[in-house]
């Protein structure tokens, strides 16, 4: 599958050395390629996501809608969008407090399949479950079935067995796990550590 992955930071180097380990064409984009010296290939934020058969938005949160904004449109119609990102101020404030990152690319997105995960701990987990020897629980929130499956497989391709994919509903449940996010930052406060995850037991 080609992957192309919005951003190139520490949450899009994770996400896309995992996946190209998995046997994925992953390809980065970023505003200006040609100032990225990276072990993956680095393109036009544009092409990326045109070259790709799911797109993955891995822009700092606070970002994201305005710089997919700067992308047309037509180029996500019809494709998997995974928004892997939480919106906070600098006071871990959320910048979203009745809506989500997700929801938001979603409105700008209307022909695109947006698909929330992978944004309820710290990417170091989310990209490499065992890497806390106990792999937790990983969300999913969208209304395309299939953008969901699509999404469910690449999560399998990390690590994450599917009884470990909790399934939330739709698009508009989104705003939920962005909102753990300030449960998440006092627990790392209390534990001294980001490396942990929340499991759901039933």
């Amino acid at each position: 599958m080609k992957i192309g992955i919005l951003g190139t930071g520490h949450v899009a180097k994770l996400l896309g050395t995992a996946w190209q380990q998995a046997g994925h064409e992953v390809t980065l984009g970023s505003r200006d390629p040609n100032s990225k010296k990276l072990d993956l290939p680095v393109n036009t934020l544009t092409d990326t996501a045109r070259n790709a058969d799911v797109i993955v938005d891995a822009i700092i949160g606070t970002a994201a809608v305005e710089t997919i904004s700067s992308i047309p449109p037509s180029v996500f119609a019809g494709k998997t969008v995974i928004d892997v990102t939480n919106a906070f101020t600098p006071e871990y404030q959320l910048v979203y407090p009745t809506s989500s990152v997700a929801e938001q690319l979603q409105q700008i997105l209307p022909d695109a399949h947006l698909v929330k995960t992978l944004n309820t701990g710290a990417m170091t987990v989310m990209s490499n479950p065992e890497a806390i020897g106990s792999k937790g629980s990983v969300f999913l929130s969208g209304d395309d079935a299939a953008a969901k499956a699509d999404t469910a497989g690449l999560l399998t391709d990390l690590g994450w067995p599917a009884d470990s994919v909790v399934d939330l509903g739709g698009i508009d449940t989104a705003g939920a796990a962005e909102h753990y996010f300030l449960l998440f930052v006092r627990l790392a406060g209390a534990l001294k550590s980001e490396m942990f995850n929340i499991r759901v037991v039933r």
